[in-house]
């Protein structure tokens, strides 16, 4: 059986082999995660704050190529811009910006986003002050992430009860 690798774009490639912001961060304000191991993707990020801007953001991530290297490219486009415009990226520009996701990897990007924006609701929220930006509801990309964690667990739960 062979296998046919996937059409990754070189920026996306290159995302992946030299990843930006990787790594834990010591006294983030916030550390947010998304995904589950038991399925194969998984983001951390880790957010430094100052005022209402993104001051310093790194990333973990237990995944593919797409995972880390949307991730990655996730941590260049919102480092130093304000929370309201981080929060608004969406994982459609991630996937435009990368070059393009094989469909099969779009929930990488979705994932991605779901990860930042639960981060960013986190910081407001345990601060006691979410602003009216922030939808009361989930988004669409942190519902993704969830059904994605409840499905690995349940998923996980089956193969070990």
């Amino acid at each position: 059986m062979s296998r046919t690798p996937l059409p990754y774009s070189k920026v996306l490639l290159d995302h992946f082999r030299n990843p930006r912001n990787q790594g834990p961060m010591e006294a983030a304000d916030v550390v947010a995660k998304a995904g589950s191991p038991a399925c194969g993707d998984m983001i951390t990020f880790y957010l430094k704050v100052a005022g209402d801007a993104v001051e310093r953001i790194s990333f973990e991530s237990y995944g593919c190529a797409a995972n880390i290297g949307t991730a990655s490219y996730l941590t260049e486009l919102v480092a130093g811009r304000p929370l309201e415009e981080a929060w608004k990226v969406s994982w459609k520009r991630l996937s435009d910006d990368l070059g393009g996701l094989p469909k099969v990897k779009f929930h990488c990007g979705i994932l991605a986003v779901g990860a930042l924006q639960r981060a960013i609701r986190e910081y407001y929220r345990a601060r006691g002050a979410v602003p009216a930006w922030i939808p009361p509801d989930l988004t669409e990309e942190e519902k993704n992430a969830q059904e994605e964690e409840e499905l690995a667990c349940s998923i996980e739960h089956k193969l070990h009860p």
